[in-house]
């Protein structure tokens, strides 16, 4: 079926069947958009001349590609968005202070790596739609490929974009990973559609809730929202940010180890709703390969602080977590020592944080972590 043929009975039976398809394979939410342009080309150019992508030169390198769907497939159509829930909020979620010095995971690290998980079923997704509708294009993407899924998630139904830049969906909250199907396909969207439940228009429910930029402890997230500085975000300085990190975000880091999710914590719309039920709400399923892990829990700082490469190769096998190096884990282990030792005092951590500090055969980042570590402790080395 050439595209330019493709009637109107042609995109809604296209856009049916790959709800169907999607659903079929697991995916929580599921919408079309069309493959036009984004509305934050403009916006996208100057957050990066400010260098508020920090490090994160894949974002300025492919920055046209990023804000035009059809530059990234020649002759796109359409876009299919699937969001895979990773977590459902329950009350005492929370973390609790622990006098064992443990390091925290953010919670969509949690299983197994959701770049593969997605891509799998996003590929048969393809390939069955491929089988129905021969000739046209499906390339499946996560956030290795540039392309703006919140924005295409946001036009496909999914939800809106909260003051954290997370998407939001109005009953389900923001625990989701996002995955894009961009096609020469021609599919009726979701806004044609109507949003048919559990889609919905992404009407903004912010409101005055400045609840997350409250919270974040570093000031990542602009005073009125919808903007980050990538350079202040915990996420960024524990999973992107491959230097020192500077001592002004030491303390504010807390015990995070890999990522952060107090924006998403803090979020009333990720408590569960006592009229879900009443809405006639299907309960959200996170899919199976997003079982925690032991680390959910929390890593044991000490542990990691005595690390081989050998052990983080095998404790990372199959996480998304693989892309932090050795060097960066002991980094953030350090950082997140320091703040337990500043209120809990533990002989073995306090002597690993001094050894590393001496040690002339260790990478300079953990080294001189260490250094200023025992520098705002106070110990001597």
């Amino acid at each position: 079926m050439e595209a330019s043929h493709a009637t109107p009975q042609d995109a809604f039976s296209a856009a049916a069947l790959a709800q169907s398809l999607a659903r079929e394979r697991g995916f929580a939410l599921c919408g079309i958009a069309s493959a036009e342009a984004s509305g934050y080309a403009d916006y996208l150019k100057q957050w990066l001349a400010k260098g508020k992508h920090g490090s994160m030169r894949y974002l300025a390198d492919y920055a046209d590609i990023r804000s035009d769907p059809g530059k990234l497939v020649e002759g796109a159509s359409s876009v299919i968005v699937v969001a895979d829930a990773y977590h459902v909020h329950r009350d005492g979620d929370e973390a609790l202070p622990s006098e064992e010095p443990l390091g925290r995971v953010a919670k969509y690290a949690w299983g197994d790596d959701y770049h593969k998980v997605l891509k799998k079923r996003l590929h048969a997704v393809c390939n069955a739609l491929e089988e129905q509708y021969p000739g046209h294009i499906y390339r499946a993407t996560t956030d290795t490929a540039p392309i703006f899924e919140r924005e295409l998630a946001t036009r496909a139904g999914l939800g809106w974009t909260g003051k954290h830049t997370l998407l939001i969906h109005p009953r389900f909250g923001s625990y989701f990973l996002l995955g894009t199907i961009v096609t020469t396909l021609p599919m009726q969207t979701s806004e044609f559609a109507g949003f048919p439940k559990p889609l919905s228009a992404p009407t903004d429910r912010c409101g005055s809730c400045t609840r997350c930029i409250d919270a974040c402890p570093t000031d990542a997230i602009a005073s009125e929202g919808y903007s980050i500085d990538a350079r202040r975000c915990i996420s960024y300085l524990t999973l992107e940010h491959r230097d020192a990190i500077n001592e002004q975000y030491f303390e504010p880091m807390g015990d995070w180890l890999a990522g952060c999710d107090i924006c998403q914590d803090v979020c009333p719309h990720n408590r569960r709703r006592s009229d879900s039920a009443s809405q006639g709400d299907d309960p959200l399923q996170v899919h199976t390969r997003y079982t925690p892990h032991d680390y959910a829990k929390g890593f044991d700082l000490l542990e990691v602080l005595s690390w081989t490469a050998e052990d983080r190769q095998q404790t990372f096998i199959g996480s998304a977590l693989k892309r932090i190096k050795l060097d960066m884990m002991q980094r953030n282990a350090l950082i997140a020592a320091g703040n337990h030792l500043r209120q809990n005092d533990h002989p073995m951590l306090r002597e690993k944080v001094i050894e590393l500090a001496r040690a002339d055969n260790q990478p300079a980042l953990v080294r001189e972590t260490a250094e200023k570590v025992c520098q705002r402790l106070g110990y001597a080395y």
